[in-house]
């Protein structure tokens, strides 16, 4: 603004000298410089103010973005447990049609086990399968002859604690 180099400096203080006289120049210095620090302090407190504006305005946006999350989150939060409680109802929905139902749903065959569970029952009903438990001659009848096959067609599990046994000794 004010272009001052010493030279303008020396001037002015020459002027200064003359003007004023040499006994009231330093009492002039001093006013000077009191209303110097005035300004001083005025444009720190300005500043201050306008600082302090600023974070406000700032905490406040950032207090608005933390109430958005916090919008966002709880709307999926609340999506979330709809969620889970609608495949919750289905699920216990399911469970309870199926545990009313006495017989499973699909045909017999439908299951692991079902076939061998049928045939045995059947074997156990048939009185050819009674009669050779009481020593007589069974006759091929074809419920007997699948029951065996479908039983000889279930692989034997080993004993419990047989491979045990191996991986100790191999280790």
């Amino acid at each position: 603004m004010f272009d001052l180099t010493s030279s303008k400096l020396l001037i002015l203080a020459i002027v200064a000298l003359l003007v004023i006289g040499p006994k009231d120049l330093p009492a002039l210095l001093r006013t000077i410089g009191k209303y110097v620090g005035i300004i001083k302090r005025q444009a720190a407190e300005f500043r201050a103010q306008f600082d302090e504006a600023m974070r406000e305005s700032e905490f406040a946006e950032l207090k608005k973005s933390v109430e958005s999350i916090q919008q966002e989150t709880e709307t999926a939060m609340r999506e979330a447990q709809s969620s889970v409680e609608k495949e919750l109802a289905d699920a216990r929905q399911n469970v309870d049609e199926v545990m009313a139902d006495p017989n499973p749903p699909g045909d017999a065959n439908s299951y692991p086990g079902a076939q061998v569970a049928a045939n045995a029952a059947a074997a156990a009903s048939a009185p050819e399968t009674v009669g050779a438990l009481n020593g007589k001659a069974p006759s091929a009848d074809a419920s007997t002859v699948a029951a065996n096959e479908t039983v000889d067609a279930v692989p034997a599990l080993p004993p419990e604690g047989a491979g045990r046994a191996t991986e100790k000794s191999g280790a």
